[in-house]
Order: C-alpha cells, then structure tokens, then sequence
C-alpha cells in the first residue's frame, strides 16, 4: 500500500513544528552553524584528555594529504615505529608510501585483468560485473593486500621515493587510469567470448600492463630498483650510509618481519559471520598469486584483549574503522558523546553493530594505529591512535578514541600471531568461508 503526502500532511507537520517552543533557536543555531557545529558537545574534549598509561613513543605523525592511502600509511607507520627504536632514527624518518602505490595500482590494474575474463561469460549488467566496472582501481585496500606488496616489492626509505603531486593527490590518475581500465575491459571480454586462446589474452594483457606502468611511471615516477640509504641517528648524531640496496634486501635488512605472523582480525556481530570462523571476500585483492585477504572473526573483548597485549609488548597495532561516525578532528576526538544529534533533533538515530553493517549504515573506511592505551584497573577507557591526516588536526595528529566508540566503529585489527592463544591460532589456520564481492567486510579502507 503507497501513502501519497497531502496538503493536509504538510499543513499538520508545519503546526507540529511551529508548536515547539526551540524550533525558532534551533532552526537559527543550525542554519547558521551547521550540524556539527550547532551539536558539537564540549565536555567530550574533557571526557577524552590526551593522556594514557600506556603511550608508545612513535615520532612524528605522516599526512597521506588528497589521497585515500589511509591503510598503506598506517602499515608502513607499523613498520618504521619498530625501525626508529631499534636504529634510533630521526623522528621524521618515513618509508615511501609512493612506492608502494605504484606498485599497487600496477598490480591492481593486472588484478582487474584477470576478474574482467573470470566473469566475461556474464552480461554486462550482472552484478558482479557491474560490481567490477564500478570502481577497477581505487586508493584504498587492505591489510593483507599491503603484505603482499611488500612480499613481492619490498620497501624503500622516502629518500628513495619521494611524494609526488600524484600521489599527493591521486584524483587525476585514478579518473584516467580506471578510464582505461574499462577500455581495456571491453577488448578483453570480446576476446574471451570469440574463443581467444589463452595465449592471444596473455599477449594481450601484456600489452595493457606495459601502457598502464608507463601511466603509472609518469604519475609517479619509475620505482627504484637499487639505492643508496644515508641517514643520521636521533641522539648521538651519528651518519649512516648503506649503498646499492635493493628494495627487498632493505626490507629484510632493516624491518625483519616475518609478514605471516601477522593476523587480520575483524569483529563483525552480524548473523552471517561467526566467532572462530575465517573468512574472504571474492574478487577482493591486488597481487594475482599473492597473499589472499583472510580475516579471523573474533567478539570485541577478545579483540581489545588482543591489541593491548601488543601494545604492552611495545608493538603498535594497525586498525580499520569507520572513522567518519562521531568524529571531531579539531581536538582529534572519536567518542560517542562528541556530537548529540539525537537531542539537537529530538530523534532516535540508535541502531545495533550488526544492523548498521548489515544496513549500509557503517563499514570500515579508514585505516590508523593504535599506539597507546589508558588503563584502570585492568579495563581500557579510551585508546590513542596515530593518524595520518598531518600535524594539523588533534593533538599534533594524535587521537583520543574513547573505549565505547571502539565497541562501536572499530571493525579491524592486526595482530602478531604470538599474541594470540593455540585455540586463536587454530582458528586462524582454518580455511576461510567466502563473502560476496559487495559484503561489507570487503571494504577497503
């Protein structure tokens, strides 16, 4: 049954409204001011002092600027907190992120290849397709996308990459890159359907990835294959030269990890996920025949539980969450109480965790660190997160993330497998259920 508005509707629903005693102050106090502004609550700058019993020494916040590289910086950011203890480097020391988005444009180009001929039987309007073309590349990705960049690739200081305007602000190259993406889409997918052979479309897609690096060489530069690495330490001043490195020898060189020891672990109380259980989504991922995305499905105080560990290790702790929700970048505060839209409105906007992922309401669409936390009595009361918006915002691009916006928007974190317990670990081991390409847990931040 549809329900058409009337006149007289709109007559009862002006009256309702010029009934209110604060309509006339408030109508004033938002036009004006704005939302935000107009229901902004300055007791939450109070209710979330920048001060924690556990606080890793981390140096200088990065600024991923007019760019969406939000996860590539929060992982490299992991990387070199470990990097500045342990070869007392300067507090602005930074790996390339430009690097790494090279490369990972570049495999997601060949990424997008390989989807467009595993779904060129469908109709151009399936979903999935359409899933497909919507976006062929984009800025964001995934924890496990950047370990299996940094398998292939390696890292380099930003001495040996630096930024560029593109990647600085990469609006430009991802308009005409996913432009030629699609072209190539088309081409592709009348070669499958007329019976190409597999050789005729790895001819093919070799030409295409030869003409997306050189788009990608001229919007970034071309990658370095070998450098040189001179720096000079924090305290006693003491100048370092490395010479003829290649990206991978600097990685295991001078970062060490062992990328598989660290777990994505996603909480997501929706009915279709549960606890214990792994899981992937289809057609997500950037390298073809690299790291699957892989996600371990935990409750959120298994997950607190799990980064604070780490954090008392003095490792910090790459995180995803929906950064937007609640969010004052002034002050650099995520809490609940940041905004009351619901009393400057007079409405109900409550909805459970699950309800707003299952709803569109919330996803994951930002990636920052965990680099300390305020304990008392054992239970956290609100966390501090390095982000990488600048020094501009918050507390010299620091955050206070209260305990309860984390129950709420915090839907990601990565651990070091030997922080969890043999139960977790089995757990993690299994094979992942898979989701759906459009699932939100697929999102990339």
């Amino acid at each position: 049954m549809s329900f058409e508005i009337t006149p007289a509707n709109l007559k009862q629903f002006s009256k309702d409204y010029q009934s209110r005693q604060d309509s006339a102050v408030l109508e004033s106090a938002v036009t004006k001011n704005g939302v935000r502004a107009a229901s902004f609550n300055w007791h939450s700058i109070a209710d979330n002092d920048p001060h924690f019993s556990i606080d890793l020494d981390t140096g200088n916040v990065t600024d991923q600027k007019r760019s969406g590289r939000c996860w590539m910086f929060a992982a490299l950011n992991t990387m070199r907190h470990q990097m500045h203890e342990k070869f007392n480097l300067p507090d602005n020391f930074e790996l390339s992120q430009s690097y790494m988005f090279f490369w990972d444009k570049f495999e997601k180009a060949n990424w997008f290849y390989e989807n467009v001929i595993k779904t060129a039987n469908l109709d151009h309007d399936d979903r999935k397709v359409a899933w497909l073309m919507a976006t062929p590349q984009q800025d964001g990705g995934q924890w496990d996308m950047l370990c299996a960049l940094v398998a292939k690739y390696g890292v380099v200081p930003q001495s040996a990459m630096p930024e560029s305007f593109n990647s600085n602000s990469s609006d430009g190259i991802n308009s005409v890159l996913n432009s030629q993406l699609r072209h190539d889409a088309v081409e592709l997918r009348k070669l499958v359907n007329n019976g190409a052979s597999d050789d005729e479309l790895n001819s093919t897609r070799q030409k295409m990835l030869n003409n997306v690096y050189r788009m990608l060489c001229y919007a970034f530069g071309e990658p370095v294959t070998t450098f040189d690495w001179e720096y000079r330490t924090k305290k006693d001043k003491e100048f370092h030269r490395d010479a003829n490195l290649t990206p991978q020898e600097f990685f295991k060189k001078y970062v060490g990890w062992n990328l598989d020891d660290y777990i994505s672990i996603i909480q997501a109380p929706t009915d279709d996920k549960q606890y214990g259980k792994t899981y992937t989504i289809d057609m997500l991922g950037n390298v073809v025949g690299g790291r699957q995305v892989k996600h371990l499905n935990l409750n959120m105080a298994d997950v607190k539980q799990l980064a604070i560990k780490q954090l008392q290790a003095g490792e910090s702790v790459w995180f995803g969450s929906d950064v937007i929700k609640y969010s004052e970048t002034k002050h650099g505060i995520m809490a609940l109480n940041t905004y009351n839209y619901e009393q400057l409105f007079d409405t109900d906007l409550s909805m459970s965790k699950a309800d707003a992922l299952d709803y569109g309401e919330s996803m994951m669409d930002h990636a920052m660190v965990l680099t300390g936390v305020d304990l008392v009595d054992g239970q956290p009361t609100k966390w501090k997160v390095e982000n990488s918006w600048g020094p501009k915002v918050g507390t010299k691009g620091y955050f206070v993330m209260s305990d309860a916006w984390m129950d709420k928007y915090v839907y990601q974190v990565v651990i070091n497998r030997h922080y969890l317990s043999d139960q977790l670990q089995k757990q993690a081991a299994q094979q992942p259920i898979v989701l759906k390409p459009w699932d939100p847990m697929g999102t990339l931040a």
